[in-house]
């Protein structure tokens, strides 16, 4: 579906210098969706997956009612739909877009491939497109989707992570420093490398490890990442060791040293 659907979503889209944390995670599940589905000739050819779909339905709780396999709609339900868009917000919408909000805030790529295990996922070109801001439509129910089984394996080691890409592909989070992230080009991505106070921690971001190598007498990994809606390839070093403080950067508690590469998840698709 078109990037700007609404102008609403050109502005929405025009306001974030990158995608949020639920898009980002729902990125990288559909992506690892696909890239498995391929792999496993589950796909006769290389097919995108609706990441919005995952941003709409992961860990949303579901009405009475409003079963995709009891759900009926009627022209009167289509007549509402189009007067919601027009109509200024109420007071409990607007307190229903704040619950969502929460809802995005907790979604992770487990959660996106859990939600695509149980519920199936539709084809990219048959849902909203990625950060659309409109309202899901009642007839959204009636989307066709994907049937799909599987399991998700996590873990926080990387030597498993790496033992388990020999037969399936891997999401994971990197820590990123700027201005590190944005300098590293062709080089090695060695996280926080300045002096103390010239680099900064932005966050988390999910990636997708696509192959080690040796590079430059470092152990790297190629990750794929989307960073400020750009897409791109990396390396990564595997024995760069960063110190993290604790959540609230009171300097009095203990730190904890990690590798830049944590948290990593598989999905297991069946056939």
């Amino acid at each position: 579906m078109s990037q700007h659907c609404h102008p609403d979503c050109q502005r929405s889209m025009a306001s974030k210098e990158e995608h949020d944390s639920a898009e980002r995670a729902a990125t990288v599940a559909a992506n690892l969706i696909s890239a498995t589905r391929h792999l496993l000739k589950l796909d006769r050819e290389m097919t995108e997956y609706s990441a919005q779909y995952l941003v709409d339905n992961t860990l949303l709780e579901e009405k009475p009612g409003q079963s995709p396999h009891s759900f009926t709609l009627t022209i009167e339900d289509c007549i509402e739909y189009l007067v919601k868009l027009a109509s200024p917000k109420t007071e409990a919408e607007l307190e229903e877009m704040e619950k969502d909000q929460q809802r995005r805030a907790r979604i992770t790529v487990k959660d996106c491939l859990e939600c695509a295990f149980k519920e199936g996922i539709p084809r990219r070109e048959q849902w909203a497109h990625l950060g659309c801001v409109s309202p899901v439509p009642a007839y959204a129910s009636f989307i066709p989707r994907v049937p799909m089984r599987g399991t998700v394996i996590e873990t926080q080691e990387l030597d498993e992570a790496v033992k388990l890409m020999k037969d399936n592909l891997i999401a994971a989070k990197l820590l990123v420093f700027s201005p590190e992230i944005e300098r590293v080009g062709n080089g090695v991505y060695v996280g926080p490398s300045g002096a103390a106070g010239e680099s900064r921690y932005v966050g988390l971001r999910d990636v997708i490890l696509c192959g080690g190598e040796k590079f430059q007498g470092d152990d790297v990994m190629n990750v794929q990442i989307c960073y400020k809606k750009r897409t791109s390839i990396i390396k990564v070093s595997l024995t760069r060791m960063v110190t993290t403080l604790a959540d609230d950067g009171n300097e009095s508690q203990s730190v904890e040293r990690m590798g830049l590469l944590v948290d990593f998840v598989v999905p297991l698709i069946s056939k």
